[in-house]
This record gives structure tokens, C-alpha cells and sequence, in this order.
């Protein structure tokens, strides 16, 4: 009797979402997340660790997504990054470039850098409501400096509109300038 053969997908064979990040230093990060709590606490959404996405959704397997991930990183170097009115220097759009290009990633709209501190479907007062509380949890927020030393692979799952499937897989220290 032949009994036929199956294939089963391991995870290094499955396709999964993967996103790249720059984390802000750990004495940032308390900062960031109290804001982003502060946020949270009045309008909703879920819970996410502080980045700036430097490449967004691309859909990969886990060996393909680390080799990549590991062939963007390879050079780059440290950079600053400032708020200043909501944006951020002109090097982390360098970056993104470069990493978007190893990835194969392509976006119907230009990269602008940003660090996402409440994810919801906001209405546009809540919008202004959400930037004004931001201004008032933290008043010097536009201010902030801080360099990018590190950049994250992350599993993120565009299904998963909780966040809690999404995963760190893979940390890049960034080369000093």
C-alpha cells in the first residue's frame, strides 16, 4: 500500500509578516512607553514596545527575513534622531532606503519617519485631542534626541490587530560613528 507523502511547513519554511525597527536607548524607552500609556489610557488600542519602523510589512520566511535583516544592517551606523514638530533627521530616511531595498520592500507612499505612540482608528478631533494630551503628558516632547544604536527584526503579523502575537526575533548593534 503507497501511502502518499505530505509536506509539512516548518516555521522556517512558513511565510510570516516581519517589520524592521530602530529602538530607542533603554533610558528612553521609560519616557516613550509612559507617554504611550498616557495615550492609551483615554483613547484605547494596544500595547506596543517603542520604535521607529524603518521598513514596514514584508512577508518572508524566518531564514529569508534574518538574512536579509542581517545584509541591510551590515554597514550601517549609528544616527541621531530628533523630534522636532513630529519628525526626524534626514539619515533614518537613509536607512530605510537602504534596508527597503534588501527587503524588496516597496511603498505606494514616501517613508516618512515616525515613532508610533498610540495605534486605534482615530477620528480627526480625536487625532488632535490625542496630540494635544501628548503635549500635556510630556511638554518637551517635540525636544528629544536620543541616537539609534540598535535595529529590530520583528514578527508582525497584520492579522493581529491585539499586537500580541508580535515578537522580537532578531537585535542588530549598529556601528559607531
Amino acid at each position: 500500500m503507497d501511502v502518499p507523502a505530505t509536506s509539512v511547513a516548518t516555521d522556517e519554511s512558513q511565510k510570516n509578516d516581519y517589520s524592521v525597527w530602530a529602538a530607542p536607548p533603554v533610558d528612553v524607552i521609560p519616557r516613550i512607553k509612559k507617554l504611550m500609556e498616557g495615550l492609551r489610557s483615554e483613547f484605547g488600542g494596544p500595547q506596543l514596545e517603542p520604535h521607529m519602523t524603518v521598513v514596514g510589512l514584508v512577508s518572508l520566511t524566518k531564514d529569508d527575513a534574518l538574512a536579509k535583516f542581517k545584509a541591510a544592517c551590515d554597514g550601517l551606523k549609528t544616527y541621531n534622531c530628533s523630534v522636532d514638530s513630529w519628525a526626524t533627521g534626514l539619515y533614518v530616511v537613509e536607512a530605510s532606503a537602504k534596508s527597503s531595498s534588501t527587503f524588496g520592500f516597496k511603498s505606494s507612499t514616501p517613508y516618512m519617519p515616525h515613532i508610533s505612540l498610540l495605534y486605534g482608528d482615530l477620528t480627526d478631533e480625536e487625532k488632535k485631542k490625542a496630540q494635544e494630551k501628548a503635549y500635556f503628558l510630556d511638554e518637551s516632547i517635540d525636544q528629544l534626541s536620543f541616537p539609534i544604536t540598535r535595529l529590530q527584526l520583528w514578527k508582525t503579523p497584520a492579522s493581529d490587530n491585539t499586537l500580541t502575537s508580535w515578537e522580537k526575533i532578531a537585535e542588530y548593534n549598529l556601528s559607531p560613528n
